[in-house]
């Protein structure tokens, strides 16, 4: 009887003790390690035929057999899921035995839940254990007693059916990765320590699998997730999906390591919050997201990155620097996989991989998941890789050089190279472009400018390109950012209507800048951050285009006065015509003051106010900071303070400032012609619509809302300088209050 009752209590059946599913023959029960686990407890019990054990007795044995059942079930689950036979051959690709995964497969394949097998099987190893522990003294014992099996397995009531419980809801739900670590971290919190220190185990069996997929992100740059339960994964395109292996390794080949290492970095590689464990924060999640991007690119580099960092210091013989660039590089790119594999090793050194692993294998061995342990370490490999990153980009591929190049051009800060361009091309602009020849026509005033202007010795002007895109079309990459343009044919233009409200852009607006930017370099300057660049560059064109149009039209028409003047010097008819031509057009030359007045105050506050000072601040940055997150955020926070401060971000302020450049660049080219009396009314409506945007754009620029934003203390000096002596406080009253007329031939003085 005692024999029956201890293979009972490991799973094993007989006469006394039985199976009440096995005597159901029409359920034809199947019992092998691949059948489910049942959901029908204490099935396990003393035949009813047999008198002779008392009631007690029977309450006793039935009561310690149940942990025979549970026995049963766990092995069956342990078995089942360390089983290795349901790895499938190695022919087979990973991402067809993820399609099958996802299309409802009864049995999933987990890497996690064969972890968590081979803790519960830590565990009925410790249960065997014991009940051959209690055979021995049941057999040395002359007078065996019921006692005995009871005290010797009553620890195991407290553990096996909690157990049983766990894998039962791991089957009926489908737990595997993150779900699965979430579930075993929830029950470690209960009030029984044996327990609580039995899933403590598990769990730690489950977070091996983790701190192995970690190690292989963290230390190789390598995704290990042959059946997507990291955290971490891969983000397939729609259109790879139904490729053909064929179509895919030709489309894989084709891509350049430039190609492949950008994608991986912006798209490539995404968190999964369904597999992101509770008990890891989503910012230490994008830390290890971040580390294992970088540790990809910096074992991966391009193969003219050695090059790039040779020339980002040495200085070139004058005029000779641009053909040296084109052969050094073809020659460097010969043997391309040696190199990579050297400066790869440079750029990560062993010691630092070695530290990484070190600190992984010290949270592996760790008995217990410690939250601040795990956060410190992610912490600390997150900051080798960021300054590693940091050398790469900033060090190597001269990341400074760059963005002052950016400034210089797409900012403006090469003032003489773009006075010169805009003076070539001013009589070219005059007309309305052409849909097929505008980019083209452009290029000639471009390089003229350039060779006036800039030296051999700038190496960054080759990456600078001119482009004018196709009308109503925007430059690629800057859709939602570029102004929409006015549709122009062939050189015919459609005629705007002087009373809308809403003016158009004139069709040279459209004008970009293109830079080209090597690897690595686009981890940095990524298309959002080049459109913005755009962005801007295109609103300070169209200004210094607005402000030099306007000193030379008071330049063209004061020739043009003294040019009358001493021609008719001695004819009093004459001089008194001319005198009172001038005298008639004082006026508008008065709004062509105030127009420029705006203008070159708004110019100065953007230039020097914005620019300078937010390049400063980002050079500051720059000096103090060796970590490329930080870099890139607060590049992002100099952009975004360039667009604030300059009211691109304010659609009202932006409208305004837009129709009072076009005002503006209207007045001058209808003032050439002075003999018409119609242009003169023109002009007067010009004035007229000038004075209400002037006023509407002061009275918007010292509301509230923009007074206690990040633009004020710059705002303040721009509205100081605009109203020195009152004029738009004064004549912006007036027109809020209609008081009286707005003084539009009022003088600043």
């Amino acid at each position: 009887m005692l024999h029956e009752l201890l293979l009972a209590l490991l799973g094993y059946t007989g006469d006394l003790i039985v199976d009440e599913r096995e005597q159901q023959d029409t359920l034809r029960i199947n019992l092998s390690p691949d059948a489910p686990i049942s959901e029908e407890c204490f099935t396990f019990k003393l035949a009813p035929d047999i008198s002779f054990i008392q009631p007690s007795e029977r309450d006793a044995i039935e009561r310690i057999i149940k942990l025979g059942f549970y026995y049963r079930e766990l092995d069956r689950f342990a078995t089942k899921s360390r089983n290795l036979s349901w790895i499938r051959s190695s022919n087979e690709s990973p991402s067809s035995r993820t399609s099958e995964l996802f299309k409802g497969k009864k049995e999933k394949q987990s890497v996690y839940r064969r972890a968590i097998a081979n803790g519960i099987a830590e565990v009925l190893s410790v249960y065997r254990s014991a009940v051959l522990h209690i055979e021995q003294n049941l057999l040395s014992d002359s007078l065996p007693i019921l006692a005995t099996v009871t005290q010797g397995l009553n620890k195991f009531l407290v553990l096996l059916p909690p157990l049983y419980e766990l894998i039962l809801e791991i089957e009926r739900d489908g737990y595997c990765g993150g779900r699965l670590l979430n579930l075993l971290h929830k029950r470690c919190h209960c009030g029984v320590p044996e327990l609580q220190t039995c899933i403590q185990r598990l769990l730690w069996h489950g977070h091996q699998v983790m701190y192995n997929q970690l190690a292989s992100w963290m230390i190789y740059g390598i995704l290990h997730d042959q059946y997507g339960e990291f955290f971490i994964s891969r983000l397939e395109s729609r259109d790879a999906e139904n490729d053909s292996p064929a179509e895919v390794v030709e489309r894989l080949t084709s891509m350049s390591t430039n190609d492949a290492s950008l994608t991986d970095w912006h798209s490539g590689f995404h968190i999964s919050l369904d597999m992101l464990p509770e008990h890891i924060p989503m910012r230490v999640a994008e830390s290890i997201l971040f580390a294992g991007k970088a540790v990809r690119v910096l074992r991966n580099p391009s193969p003219a990155i050695r090059f790039q960092g040779a020339i980002a210091y040495q200085q070139m013989p004058r005029g000779s620097q641009r053909p040296q660039l084109s052969t050094s590089r073809i020659f460097f790119t010969k043997d391309s996989s040696s190199q990579n594999k050297s400066t790869g090793e440079e750029l990560l050194p062993q010691s630092d991989a070695d530290k990484i692993e070190t600190m992984l294998q010290n949270l592996k061995e760790s008995s217990e998941f410690h939250k601040r342990s795990f956060e410190s370490a992610i912490d600390s490999i997150r900051v080798i890789a960021a300054s590693h990153l940091w050398q790469l980009v900033v060090v190597r591929a001269d990341l400074n050089g760059h963005l002052r190049a950016l400034k210089d051009y797409f900012l403006l800060a090469k003032g003489d190279f773009f006075q010169s361009f805009l003076e070539e091309s001013r009589q070219l602009m005059h007309l309305p472009p052409r849909l097929s020849t505008a980019e083209a026509d452009l290029m000639i005033p471009f390089q003229l400018a350039a060779v006036k202007t800039i030296g051999d010795d700038d190496r960054y002007f080759s990456r600078v390109s001119l482009r004018m895109p196709s009308f109503g079309i925007p430059v690629k990459s800057s859709q939602v950012d570029l102004p929409k343009t006015k549709a122009y044919v062939d050189g015919d233009s459609s005629v705007q209507s002087e009373t809308s409200l809403e003016v158009p852009l004139d069709g040279w607006d459209g004008i970009a800048l293109e830079y080209s930017v090597d690897w690595p370099l686009q981890l940095f300057f990524t298309q959002e951050v080049l459109s913005k660049y755009r962005r801007i560059f295109q609103y300070l064109l169209r200004l210094k285009r607005t402000q030099m149009e306007l000193e030379k039209s008071w330049a063209s028409a004061m020739s043009q006065d003294h040019s009358d003047f001493a021609k008719h010097r001695n004819d009093s008819r004459s001089c008194l015509t001319s005198h009172q031509r001038r005298q008639h057009f004082r006026p508008m030359w008065r709004i062509r003051e105030h127009m420029a007045f705006l203008i070159r105050n708004l110019q100065f506050y953007i230039q020097v106010d914005v620019i300078e000072s937010q390049w400063n601040v980002l050079q500051s940055h720059i000096q103090n900071s060796h970590d490329f997150t930080e870099l890139v955020s607060f590049h992002q926070e100099y952009l975004s303070a360039l667009i604030s401060q300059s009211f691109l971000d304010i659609g009202s302020v932006s409208r305004i400032l837009d129709g009072i450049m076009k005002l503006c660049l209207q007045f001058c080219w209808k003032i050439e012609n002075q003999e018409s009396d119609e242009i003169t009314v023109e002009l007067e409506q010009i004035s007229e619509e000038f004075n209400k945007k002037s006023n509407s754009l002061y009275t918007i620029l010292r509301s509230t809302r923009l007074a206690g934003s990040q633009r004020a203390p710059f705002l303040r000096r721009f509205l100081l300088r605009l109203n020195f002596n009152s004029f738009f406080e004064a004549t912006a009253r007036g027109v809020l209050n209609v008081v009286r007329p707005r003084p539009t031939l009022a003088v600043l003085h």
